[in-house]
């Protein structure tokens, strides 16, 4: 069994691909990137190391770490030399279930029979793509998000065919490079994408239904639900808020919206149960001790109070409708 990943092949050398490669060659892990033709190869591999230069050099990357980069990233000319000394494989290839299946079958056949595979697809279910491989409990989906170099965050898939002690090492290995691994099931969009997919949804009804402009649902998220996110996400909001307040709310918008805003079982029998969340310290799944409540509350105004000077600092994203560069000049004369 695999117990720490040294060396890494990363097949499909485009955007995501390379992004993944070339983090992981910056914390000193030997890693081989490939595509359809050992062209394509080199040209992620030159890319990524443009990539590395450009941020070095504007203060985004220590000094160093394309050096680290170059050392320890390598492009092959085909699949069966990218894998053949592998402890860790990861398939990036595009989002085509028999293109996918296809590739992981060559991966397995070449890759050594202890070596971990991993897909980077954001929707197939393990399920359709486990028995592509000769030892499914070596298969996961580790799911990075793009662009996968500069997002911390990655998703664990596991497989009903799954072997858990393949996630030790995989974690290990994130962490090396400061990626924070989560582990799910094997549930349709995962997490990422069931949540992404849903707030999408609303958001482009609210749009459509004339409750608001674009500009101004892209508002309202930035600059509260958004803006919040990063340090209090929603399981721990329900316990700051209030789970009871929740729960009536979930009543009155079921009441106007229908049964896609019913309240969950879960929270609904925490409620009964008496779990208010922080004004009664019982939380939807911990509790709160009373002396942890003012330290919550002073790390909620610096993360706030930091978040505020970095959305300052940093100003709108460029192009979008709060850049003050694309406003209409005839509708608003200097």
């Amino acid at each position: 069994m695999v117990e720490r990943i040294e060396k890494v092949a990363v097949i499909g050398a485009g955007y995501m691909g390379t992004g993944i490669a070339q983090r992981l060659a910056a914390a000193g892990v030997s890693v081989t990137v490939t595509d359809a033709t050992p062209e394509l190869a080199e040209a992620g591999r030159e890319r990524a190391l443009r990539d590395v230069a450009r941020d070095v050099e504007a203060g985004l990357l220590p000094a160093g770490t394309l050096e680290a980069v170059e050392a320890n990233l390598a492009a092959a000319a085909t699949l069966e030399e990218a894998v053949r000394d592998a402890d860790f494989v990861e398939e990036v290839v595009p989002e085509v279930l028999q293109t996918k299946r296809d590739v992981l079958a060559r991966i397995s056949a070449a890759a050594r029979a202890d070596a971990i595979i991993g897909s980077n697809t954001s929707t197939i279910p393990v399920r359709r793509m486990a028995d592509a491989v000769e030892r499914p409990e070596r298969f996961l989906v580790v799911h990075w998000s793009n662009p996968a170099h500069l997002v911390p965050g990655v998703e664990l898939v596991v497989g009903e065919a799954t072997d858990r002690t393949v996630l030790a090492p995989v974690k290990e290995m994130l962490a090396r490079a400061d990626w924070v691994g989560a582990v799910v099931g094997d549930a349709p969009g995962f997490v990422l994408n069931r949540l992404q997919y849903a707030l999408v949804r609303e958001a482009l009804l609210l749009v459509e239904e004339g409750h608001a402009t674009a500009a101004d649902v892209d508002t309202v998220l930035r600059t509260t639900l958004g803006f919040r996110m990063p340090f209090i996400p929603p399981i721990a909001m329900l316990d700051m808020a209030g789970l009871d307040v929740y729960e009536k709310c979930f009543g009155l918008l079921e009441a106007e919206l229908g049964s896609r805003f019913s309240a969950p079982a879960v929270l609904t029998e925490a409620v009964a149960d008496g779990r208010h969340g922080m004004k009664n310290g019982r939380g939807l799944f911990r509790d709160y001790p009373p002396e942890t409540l003012d330290e919550i509350a002073a790390w909620r105004a610096r993360a706030y109070t930091g978040m505020s000077r970095l959305l300052r600092e940093l100003g709108p994203m460029p192009g979008s409708d709060a850049d003050p560069r694309t406003t209409d000049t005839e509708e608003n004369p200097a």
